[in-house]
């Protein structure tokens, strides 16, 4: 297991996904599934930069775990921000037209569809979202 702790910023979202990036290649990750991992990480971590300490800035923990059998990477972040289960909110109404949609929920309905697992918690003062990927 490796972890990174930051602060939780936009400007830091590259410093993420380049630390995620470099567990991701010693797998041999294939590339859509790096490419998918990358945008969970912009939505995720850039959420977190937006809303979890708003108007200060807190730091974040990035998680990366790797799991056997089927060969899976499991990303944590961790933050000690505002409570928010992103999880909760309805899926947004995608037969509608952009116009027509109400504003929000769209990333974390990309996240969702393209990773193998999402999950959240609140626990201990602190906001905990896995997404888990498999690479086989």
């Amino acid at each position: 297991m490796k972890e990174l702790t930051i602060a939780a910023t936009v400007e830091n979202i590259e410093t993420v996904t380049d630390f995620v990036n470099e567990q991701l290649e010693a797998l041999d990750c294939p590339m859509k599934a790096q490419m998918q991992i990358d945008i969970a990480i912009d939505e995720l971590f850039g959420n977190i930069a937006h809303y979890a300490y708003n108007p200060d800035v807190g730091e974040a923990t990035v998680r990366v775990e790797v799991t056997e059998d089927p060969l899976a990477v499991v990303i944590t972040f961790i933050d000690n921000g505002v409570p928010y289960d992103p999880l909760a909110k309805a899926d947004p109404n995608t037969t509608l037209s952009a116009e027509e949609r109400e504003i929000g929920g769209l990333g974390i309905f990309m996240v969702k569809k393209t990773m193998d697992e999402i999950a959240y918690e609140y626990k201990d003062g602190q906001n905990i979202l896995a997404i888990k990927k498999n690479l086989q």
